[in-house]
């Protein structure tokens, strides 16, 4: 991925679409079977307007979606790197943006979630280069890091413990198709999880198979310090990571802590 994505990167190709021939029956018919709230109104190819839910409210069956689409719409060209359109939608409170090319033609569209997801992929490398450097610099090698797809259930965890309240929240990155790659060292023998327990359990609660992932190959020579205290520890599979179910993430005890402090320092100020 490049350091400036671009919404060809992200949007999704295959879009549902409408005609200006189309009636507000067969639109709403289209909503109850996709389940979106809005569509491109195409005609020859080209964006010709936006047709939402909203926008059919009170209006005619029979009507068709020429009369009621609206025609100052809002789009992302292929080439437009994804923080802009960040502004855009920001900016606009439009929930998604028709995506077209240099004729105008409608090659995709691209949502918030597409956004979200570009900025969780583009921090994920920095945890990557910063463990390659460190293993450079510890074991006086080079590191290379490649893109690969790893099978979950052969991941050796160097994490002992998640938090339930945590994973409900990856579980649903993964529905949506918002979590990053997760972090591996590959040995010959061994595929060594060094970020993303709570993605991986979250996966394999959801019975997903593989992982996106980022992966530094080494080899057996190289004894690394959290392959010996994970055998300490008794990791040897995913089924020894304990799942805490009414433990609290630390991050999220410390903010429930600063903020009843803060409240009880409102309530002495006013008395």
């Amino acid at each position: 991925m490049t350091d400036h994505p671009k919404v060809k990167d992200y949007m999704t190709q295959e879009v549902d679409t409408v005609s200006p021939e189309n009636t507000v029956r067969d639109v709403i018919e289209l909503i109850r079977r996709t389940g979106h709230d809005g569509f491109p109104v195409v005609e020859d190819g080209s964006v010709a307007g936006y047709v939402s839910a909203a926008g059919l409210l009170e209006k005619g069956l029979d009507e068709k979606i020429s009369d009621v689409m609206s025609r100052d719409v809002l789009v992302a060209d292929t080439e437009m790197d994804m923080s802009d359109v960040a502004r855009v939608l920001f900016r606009s409170g439009k929930p998604k943006l028709p995506v077209v090319d240099n004729s105008g033609h409608l090659r995709g569209i691209i949502t918030n979630s597409d956004v979200i997801r570009s900025h969780i992929e583009r921090t994920s490398p920095q945890k990557v280069w910063t463990l390659k450097k460190t293993l450079e610099a510890i074991h006086n090698i080079h590191a290379d890091v490649i893109r690969e797809t790893v099978n979950i259930d052969e991941l050796v965890p160097t994490q002992p413990k998640v938090y339930a309240d945590e994973l409900d929240g990856r579980i649903y990155e993964l529905r949506k198709g918002l979590a990053e790659p997760i972090v591996v060292i590959k040995k010959p023998h061994k595929l060594i999880l060094v970020d993303g327990h709570h993605r991986v359990i979250a996966a394999k609660k959801l019975g997903i198979k593989t992982m996106d992932a980022y992966v530094i190959p080494l080899g057996d020579e190289i004894h690394l310090g959290m392959e010996k205290t994970a055998v300490s520890a008794g990791l040897h599979t995913l089924s020894d990571i304990k799942i805490l179910d009414y433990a609290k993430h630390p991050l999220i005890e410390i903010t429930k802590r600063l903020k009843k402090s803060d409240e009880n320092g409102l309530t002495n100020v006013s008395q």
